[in-house]
């Protein structure tokens, strides 16, 4: 009788425990290596980001990351592949703006929504555009560019390279009605290369390639996007100071997990990436980037990229723009 009852009890414990299995694994996350992806080249301003935060955050908890780079259709290609990976914490995308907040706006038939098959996690830094046009152009303030371009609307073109910088474009001509017509280059280097040539009149464009030019006296910028100056040219004024407040386009990158990620998962994530976010040394390299460091997180950063995506599509319904 003994003998059977401690039987009964050991299998008992035996079930217990095996139940157990699954609640204690998913308590003690992460138990494997975490996979960062990548949407762009190595060296790119994504994966340079990426790697100096996560390599702070596994300094930080001494878990196991690695970033995995998955390029192509200007980042879309990665968040496809997170999009449909197991919501578990073990796949975290490095989102850029362009791939999630103007793809869910821009792109027809995207088999993937920013905010609907992803949960944001933290915003890792946001930077503004910069307005330029070649250094020895008579124009010197964006009212001139655009009094210039209305007096001479057949000379008057802009170089893009992505659907950002077409969106932000196209937005100085909404809120302006200047003419201009969009001349497609394959990269933002391109663009400002155009500009400095004369091949086009203005880009609106991302400040690491533009910089280097500005201050080597081949661009002039007129502004920068957005309310605030950009502590890389704080004798260029923002659009807001131009005159021009609704121009104000941002690009930002952010982590993200995929939409039913548990939430001890997304809060723990988030918290030990906001951390290494939040280091001295990992802003001030963010901040020699041209960009401003962290942001929001969470359900607030989730609301962000909303507002961008509405905005977004509204300049692309009004400019009446398609992009493949």
């Amino acid at each position: 009788m003994r003998s059977t009852v401690k039987v009964a009890a050991c299998a008992l414990a035996a079930i217990l425990l095996a139940g157990a299995g699954p609640a204690k694994a998913q308590s003690e996350y992460p138990n494997k290596v975490i996979h960062f992806i990548v949407g762009f080249a190595a060296g790119g301003g994504n994966d340079l980001f990426a790697r100096l935060v996560v390599q702070k955050f596994q300094q930080n908890t001494g878990y196991s990351a690695v970033i995995e780079n998955k390029p192509g259709a200007g980042g879309r290609l990665s968040s496809s592949y997170v999009a449909k990976q197991p919501a578990d914490g073990y796949t975290v995308l490095v989102g850029a703006s362009g791939q999630m907040a103007i793809a869910t706006a821009a792109i027809p038939n995207l088999d993937y929504h920013a905010t609907k098959n992803f949960i944001p996690l933290n915003m890792i830094a946001s930077f503004p555009l910069v307005l330029v046009v070649p250094a020895g152009h008579p124009v010197k303030s964006v009212k001139e560019l655009i009094a210039w371009a209305k007096a001479n609307p057949d000379k008057s073109n802009y170089g893009t390279s992505s659907p950002a910088f077409t969106i932000a474009s196209e937005l100085l001509k909404l809120k302006t009605g200047m003419p201009a017509v969009a001349i497609p280059y394959k990269s933002s280097n391109e663009s400002n290369l155009s500009v400095v040539g004369g091949q086009t009149l203005f880009t609106i464009t991302d400040g690491p390639p533009a910089i280097p030019l500005v201050t080597g006296g081949k661009l002039r910028a007129l502004a920068v996007t957005g309310a605030e100056r950009s502590p890389e040219l704080p004798n260029v004024p923002s659009m807001a100071e131009a005159g021009y407040p609704d121009v104000n386009s941002q690009l930002w990158s952010g982590f993200f997990v995929p939409a039913g990620t548990p939430d001890t998962v997304v809060n723990k994530l988030t918290t030990e990436l906001g951390k290494a976010l939040a280091d001295a040394g990992v802003r001030e390299s963010l901040s020699k980037m041209a960009v401003k460091p962290g942001g929001p997180t969470g359900e607030a950063f989730k609301k962000y990229i909303d507002t961008d995506i509405k905005n977004y599509a509204d300049v692309v319904k009004a400019a009446k723009l398609t992009f493949q």
